[in-house]
């Protein structure tokens, strides 16, 4: 699959994984339209790049929101790559201490953005790739590429709705590229390890070395750019489908 001139969105494309994977895609010369809740930073990010990188304010648990930023996207230019970067964590046990039952409303909220939000991502994205005429001999249109997560396989204590949620993405992975086989329409997923998000930025340095020092190779945290690439050859490597691959220096999570 070319990037250059192919139409590009990315779900949580205004910070951490998302930016990273916006900025090498623009960078290869896509059209790349900016999907964020943020709008100060998807504008900021769509200024600084330039006339080929566009912002589309949505939040991916809003139906109407998304198919706006997704017709948006196709009146750029014919969409050929989607990217799902949006999602976020929450700790907290099947039981609290004082042994009164996990909360539901926080944990619907997980699955609500990290499942259902990459959900819409995946049948907003595949039904305007389908609508575009195949790129070659094999009949592809494009690729979508998910972010589930390691605790999809190796959860930690109070990771259940999280990890409920990236197991979702996984499951979700070799039924969907199935589905979209015959429209040419490749599915693939990544599952980070412990990467270098704004969010892990607020810890101390500390915490940030005894992170890392649990990584086998290479002994740092993942950085947001090491997803981009791997994101950059999953869109170009054509015969990669209905694969999750994990993207984590060897590390297996503990229980906590």
């Amino acid at each position: 699959m070319q990037i250059e001139e192919a139409g590009a969105l990315v779900t949580g494309g205004a910070s951490g994984l998302g930016e990273a994977t916006v900025r090498r895609l623009a960078a290869r010369g896509a059209v790349v339209t900016i999907v964020d809740r943020d709008e100060d930073k998807g504008q900021a990010l769509a200024k600084e790049l330039g006339r080929s990188t566009q912002f589309a304010p949505a939040d991916v648990t809003d139906e109407e929101q998304m198919k706006a930023a997704f017709d948006h996207a196709a009146d750029a230019a014919p969409l050929r790559i989607v990217v799902n970067c949006a999602g976020l964590g929450w700790a907290g046990r099947v039981i609290n201490r004082d042994n009164s039952p996990h909360d539901l409303g926080p944990f619907q909220f997980v699955i609500n953005v990290n499942l259902i939000g990459t959900f819409n991502g995946m049948r907003f994205g595949a039904s305007a790739i389908a609508k575009n005429d195949p790129v070659n001999d094999d009949g592809a249109r494009g690729v979508i590429v998910n972010t589930a997560s390691v605790a999809a396989f190796d959860g930690q204590i109070g990771q259940l709705a999280y990890s409920a949620s990236k197991g979702g993405i996984v499951g979700m992975t070799l039924p969907a590229a199935r589905d979209l086989a015959p429209v040419g329409i490749r599915v693939l997923t990544i599952a980070p390890g412990t990467m270098d998000t704004p969010l892990l930025g607020l810890l101390p340095e500390e915490g940030r070395k005894a992170l890392a020092a649990n990584i086998p190779f290479p002994k740092r945290l993942g950085l947001p750019e090491d997803f981009a690439a791997l994101a950059e050859h999953m869109v170009e490597n054509d015969y990669l489908n209905g694969e999750v691959v994990r993207l984590d220096g060897a590390i297996r999570m503990p229980p906590k």
